[in-house]
């Protein structure tokens, strides 16, 4: 019998959209168990990070059950805070994680500390899609644009159901009083 495989999917999720979603499909495929490490766990309300860990977890967990196709037993979410040295932040992980043979990552430079330490990493497919997809719907929802269709039905539920919307609104306008004000 061939040993189990585990993969790690990083990402902040802000929020998990059918991207990620194809991801985690696209892991399935070739580890045994997944998973997903919830990053920049400690953040929220704030413009590029509006949602907390555990909304983003529920989120996650939400949309995964809800697809046929994914099996919620192959499947952790773990959220990980950042650290301040960033080169330290993969043993961070390391520490909070099971064991993983592989990770699957779109950001850059989180790729170049894992691929630093000599893990084996993989970019998923759709990188360019996947990688401007979040502060797409960010955008849209803080500009009144329609959002829903980039992400798994259960999530637009999760966010109408805490009231997102307004959030992403309230921290958008707050960030950018906060910039454009502080001309010191």
């Amino acid at each position: 019998m061939p040993h189990m495989t585990t993969g790690l999917f990083v990402g902040r999720f802000q929020p998990f959209h059918l991207g990620h979603l194809a991801t985690v499909k696209f892991a399935l495929k070739s580890v045994d168990d997944l998973v997903i490490v919830v990053g920049s766990a400690q953040k929220s309300h704030e413009q590029r990070n509006p949602f907390t860990a555990g909304e983003r977890i529920a989120m996650i967990r939400a949309a995964l059950k809800a697809d046929d196709g994914v099996d919620m037993g192959r499947i952790m979410t773990i959220p990980v805070p950042d650290v301040d040295v960033h080169s330290l932040w993969t043993r961070q992980v390391d520490m909070l994680v099971p064991a993983y043979n592989i990770v699957f990552v779109n950001d850059p430079f989180t790729l170049f500390l894992f691929r630093e330490r000599g893990v084996k990493t993989v970019e998923p497919p759709l990188q360019e899609r996947s990688r401007l997809m979040a502060t797409e719907v960010r955008r849209r929802m803080a500009e009144g644009e329609k959002w829903q269709e980039l992400v798994p039905a259960a999530v637009a539920k999760a966010i109408e159901q805490i009231d997102g919307v307004e959030r992403v609104k309230a921290v958008t306008q707050q960030d950018y009083h906060h910039h454009n004000h502080n001309h010191h």
